[in-house]
C-alpha cells in the first residue's frame, strides 16, 4: 500500500506542524492569550465563523480556522495526535493522498461545525485530525488489522466521550471531520488501492470537499441544524 519508501521523512505531516504553530506564534503577537479562549486579530480574521462566511464573503475562513488555536494545552493536544499520526500515515499513503485525507477532512469538519453552529466562533486542528484517525481505521481494516486490536479504536471513543462531555468542544467539527476522514479513507485505501483507480479516489475526494464547502456556504448564514 505504501507508494513512499520506508524511512522517508513525513514531510507534510511536518511543514502542517509548523504552519500551526507559525499561525499560533502570530496570534498570539497579535493579542491572543497563551492560556485562553478567542482573542487577537489573527484569530478575528481567520476563526471559523459562519456569519462572517456568509455576509463578509469570508470564504478562507473554512481553512485557516484549521489552523487557529485557543491556547496552549488546544494545540499541544491537536500537535501531539498530529505527530504520532500523520508519519504513519504519510508513509502509507504518500504525501498527495495524504495531504488529500487531511485538507478534505479538515473542510469536512468545518461543514460539521457549522451546521450545528454557525453563529459559533470555532478554530483548531480537531477536525483534520479526527479525519486522520478515521483514515487511519479504514487503512488498517485493509491492511486486515483490527482497529480496536491496535488501540486506535479505543482512542478515537475516548476523543469522542471527551467531545460530549467537556463543553465548549466542537461537536460538530469532532464528528465531520471523523465522517469526512472515513469516506476519504475509504476512497484512498480501498477504491485507489483495490479497485487500482487512484484517480478516481482522488477525485472522489475532491467531490467530497466540493459537497462540504457548498454545504458549509448553504449553512453560514445562520441556518443550522438545532439539535
Amino acid at each position: 500500500m505504501s507508494s513512499v519508501r520506508s524511512g522517508a521523512d513525513p514531510v507534510v505531516t511536518y511543514v502542517l506542524i509548523a504552519l500551526n504553530v507559525i499561525a499560533f506564534v502570530a496570534s498570539l503577537a497579535s493579542g491572543a492569550g497563551v492560556a485562553e479562549r478567542g482573542g487577537g486579530r489573527v484569530v478575528a480574521d481567520g476563526a471559523l465563523f459562519g456569519p462572517a462566511i456568509a455576509n463578509g464573503h469570508e470564504y478562507w475562513r473554512l481553512i485557516t480556522g484549521g489552523f487557529l488555536h485557543a491556547g496552549i494545552i488546544h494545540i499541544l493536544f491537536n500537535m501531539y495526535f498530529l505527530y504520532v499520526l500523520g508519519p504513519q500515515l504519510e508513509e502509507a499513503a504518500g504525501r498527495v493522498r495524504f495531504a488529500v485525507l487531511y485538507f478534505t477532512s479538515l473542510l469536512t469538519g468545518s461543514f460539521g461545525a457549522l451546521l450545528l453552529a454557525p453563529d459559533s466562533v470555532t478554530v483548531g486542528a480537531s477536525g483534520a485530525v479526527f479525519g486522520l484517525m478515521g483514515g487511519a481505521v479504514v487503512a488498517l481494516r485493509s491492511r486486515g488489522i483490527n482497529p480496536m486490536e491496535s488501540g486506535l479504536g479505543m482512542v478515537i471513543l475516548l476523543n469522542l466521550g471527551i467531545t460530549f462531555i467537556i463543553p465548549g468542544i466542537s461537536i460538530g467539527g469532532h464528528l465531520g471531520g471523523l465522517a469526512g476522514g472515513l469516506i476519504a479513507g475509504y476512497l484512498l485505501f480501498e477504491v485507489g488501492e483495490r479497485g487500482r483507480s487512484r484517480w478516481l479516489a482522488l477525485g472522489g475526494c475532491a467531490a467530497l470537499a466540493a459537497l462540504a464547502v457548498a454545504g458549509s456556504l448553504a449553512v453560514a448564514g445562520g441556518q443550522g441544524l438545532s439539535l
